[in-house]
């Protein structure tokens, strides 16, 4: 019989790997707490015309990447490629505006692109993010930007990461750029990809999002966006740096970071790794001030970003996987059981992780597997312990150990672990 075998582009989180991923979901639950922010959950499929008036109908996204399929009643669904848009739709649907002028979000879950599986980017693969709904002000853009580097820190990655910051201004100012980059690729328009082509045509600033060295070239002399930007555009642009260097997060000025989704406005950002290769962003993000009123809600400023949880656990160091047992309890007699299921349960009882052998087998196996398992103690019970009702106590990292009563045992443990 053939083994039926996950599908291409996914993957099994086996017990080895998810303390590093509980790891991480903390370190971003408390994080974004520490601002204030709330966590939200959205459903995993939505209406597919959700994705293409938000994203864009020519993006990469929703052209060739969504897994989408027609209900039963003729309804087009989709598995969620991005969040943004569902909290968008969440947000104006549950009229989040009429309980607070100021919405504070987080997230985290699983995501869906029929795109090539590669290192740290599956078909099926997990983001963490924030978006903050209500404020047009660089504020919130410098504290948006502050949460994810305080993610960062305290994932010990700032020695490898670094923040690239643009702004693409306003709709007014792109109105004027994209005639102007236009004119500017016009004579070279044969030279680029049919892809570029393509962006040429339909949305001209994502051709700076260009992975094609050649086209790189061509473009180092194109026009800077900076030129269009209206005054108010380089007044926001001018307090999100000020504020940043008074956060004192280090940044650097991108002129060609557009980012690829179309809901993009003014302030656009990414983190890259250095211990990534080539695909090196692991997180990115922007303010989006026209998505709410493009999705037929009330116009509503926003900002936020995404990591793809993959790409940071690869960044992230092996210390984090720190999974341990405090106490073993290995029992060698069928009559014995009792006594080793009742100290456990008591154990338990004190928020200590207590685990034992099912497997009735010697005690060298057993005290191999509390040394697999990086238990703290190991408690004995066997033929001795069991007539005195005593138990054997002994510390794994100093090897040294003790007869107790039951009463001695908890009280021991309760003070030397918790």
């Amino acid at each position: 019989m053939n083994i039926i075998r996950n599908i291409k582009g996914t993957h099994d989180i086996l017990p080895a790997e998810t303390k590093k991923w509980q790891s991480l979901e903390n370190i971003v639950r408390k994080s974004s707490e520490l601002f204030g922010f709330e966590e939200i959950r959205t459903p995993i499929f939505e209406q597919t015309k959700l994705f293409s008036r938000s994203v864009g109908s020519d993006s990469d996204i929703v052209s060739k990447e969504m897994y989408s399929w027609d209900d039963r009643d003729g309804t087009s669904l989709t598995l969620r490629p991005e969040l943004t848009a569902s909290i968008a739709r969440s947000f104006i649907q549950n009229n989040l505006k009429a309980i607070s002028p100021l919405n504070k979000l987080y997230y985290l879950g699983p995501l869906f692109r029929r795109e090539r599986p590669q290192k740290g980017r599956q078909r099926q693969f997990h983001q963490f993010g924030v978006e903050a709904l209500g404020s047009e002000f660089p504020e919130m853009d410098a504290e948006i930007i502050s949460i994810a580097w305080t993610i960062i820190l305290k994932c010990q990655l700032s020695g490898s990461t670094s923040l690239q910051l643009n702004s693409i201004g306003s709709k007014e100012c792109r109105e004027g750029y994209r005639d102007a980059l236009k004119n500017f690729v016009r004579p070279y328009l044969k030279e680029f990809s049919e892809t570029s082509q393509k962006r040429f045509s339909e949305n001209v600033l994502r051709l700076l999002d260009t992975k094609s060295d050649k086209e790189q070239i061509i473009l180092n002399d194109a026009p800077k966006i900076s030129k269009y930007y209206t005054k108010d555009d380089k007044k926001h642009f001018e307090k999100v740096k000020e504020l940043l260097q008074t956060l004192r997060i280090p940044f650097s000025i991108n002129s060609k970071l557009v980012r690829g989704l179309d809901y993009y406005s003014r302030t656009v950002f990414e983190f890259t790794s250095s211990s990534l290769g080539a695909q090196n962003a692991i997180l990115g993000g922007g303010r989006y001030d026209n998505l709410i009123k493009d999705l037929g809600g009330k116009e509503t400023p926003g900002i936020g970003f995404a990591a793809g949880m993959e790409r940071f656990l690869i960044a992230m160091k092996d210390e984090y996987n720190n999974s341990h047992i405090d106490i073993y309890v290995a029992c060698i007699l069928e009559d014995g059981l009792q006594k080793s299921l009742s100290i456990s349960n008591e154990l338990r009882n004190l928020g200590l992780r207590v685990t034992s052998d099912t497997l009735r087998r010697s005690l060298k196996s057993q005290m191999r597997d509390a040394n697999k398992l990086k238990s703290k103690y190991i408690i004995i019970i066997g033929e001795e312990e069991l007539e005195s009702e005593t138990f054997i106590v002994k510390d794994l990292d100093k090897g040294n150990q003790k007869t107790l009563s039951k009463s001695e045992v908890i009280e021991l443990l309760k003070n030397v672990i918790i």
